[in-house]
Order: C-alpha cells, then structure tokens, then sequence
C-alpha cells in the first residue's frame, strides 16, 4: 500500500473514531502510525501533568535520540515531571526518575545532572538560583508546554504530521469499503 493512500485511510478512520467517540482508539492510531500528531491531546496531557502517558504518546512519533529537537522534548517533559515530584516532596519516586529518566541525560551536559541530582537535598527546590521564577505547578507546566511546542514546531520528524483529512459526516456515509 503506497504511503498516501495509507496515510488517506488512517486519516478516514481516524475521522470516524473520533465522530463515534473513540477517543483512546483514535489517539492509540495516531501514536501507533506515527501519521498524525494531535497537538491538542499533548497539551491536554501536558497540562494536567500526566507526563508519562505525553512521554507514551510523543514516543510514537520521535525518539530521544533522533534529534536535538527531540532530545529537548524530552528533557522537558522528564525534567518537569521530576520537579512535580520533588514539589510533592516524594523523593523516593524522584530518585527513580533521576536514575531512570533523566540520567541518559548526563552524557550530553554533566553538570546540569548534576545540579539536577542537587535539588533533591533543597526542601524547596524553588530557592535554587535557576529555579526562582518556577511558580506553581500550573503555570510551570503552562510555561514548559510553550517551550516544547516550539520544538515541536521546529522539529522536522513532525513535518506534516498536524493535518488531519477533513471529512464531513456526509462524505463517510457515502464510502464504500
């Protein structure tokens, strides 16, 4: 099957998911295609802090490794999820994070792990001289989701990737499969 008429029929049923309500389906396609990347369900995720499932959505799109871009997407996201983690003062969760999540991270800037690895000793992370201006949880995760929409912007394994087929009802009835 060539790639556009592929991309023509996650694009229709797509369409169809999400006229009938099939939200997860629909969003579990995008993912699993890698066709169609749904900026407004990021933020969605994004916004309520549901960083692992954003980190499980945008993987089907680009890896760490493919680019800076992508690197910085996650790195975003990670770093993010550890802070609320740290704010919620449960740092066994957040030294699993650091290990597990943000460690790949030290090989491309050391000290910045390193400081990262320091905020756990601050009960108010917030002191720490990069991080006065955090705020609250919600306009953090306001803020950081700016900065990883413009990497995804620019980020050229997204190109294309924003379009959905516009199909009326009308025009799905009328298909014959």
């Amino acid at each position: 099957m060539s790639s556009s008429v592929q991309k023509d029929c996650v694009a229709i049923i797509l369409k169809f998911l999400e006229d009938h309500n099939f939200k997860e389906t629909a969003h579990t396609l995008e993912r699993e295609s890698g066709l169609f990347f749904n900026l407004e369900y990021f933020e969605e995720l994004a916004l309520k802090g549901e960083w692992n499932e954003a980190e499980k959505y945008i993987s089907g799109f680009t890896k760490l490794e493919d680019n800076k871009l992508s690197t910085k997407i996650y790195f975003e996201m990670r770093k993010q999820k550890y802070l609320e983690t740290l704010d919620k003062h449960e740092y066994g969760k957040a030294v699993e994070i650091l290990n597990n999540d943000l460690k790949v991270f030290a090989q491309h800037n050391s000290e910045l792990y390193k400081e990262m690895v320091l905020l756990i000793t601050i009960v108010d992370f917030r002191k720490h001289a990069s991080l006065t201006k955090y705020g609250d949880t919600r306009s953090a995760r306001a803020s950081i989701l700016r900065e990883i929409k413009k990497a995804i912007a620019a980020n050229p394994v997204f190109l294309g990737k924003f379009r959905v087929l516009a199909l009326d009802s009308l025009q799905m009835s009328n298909l014959q499969i």
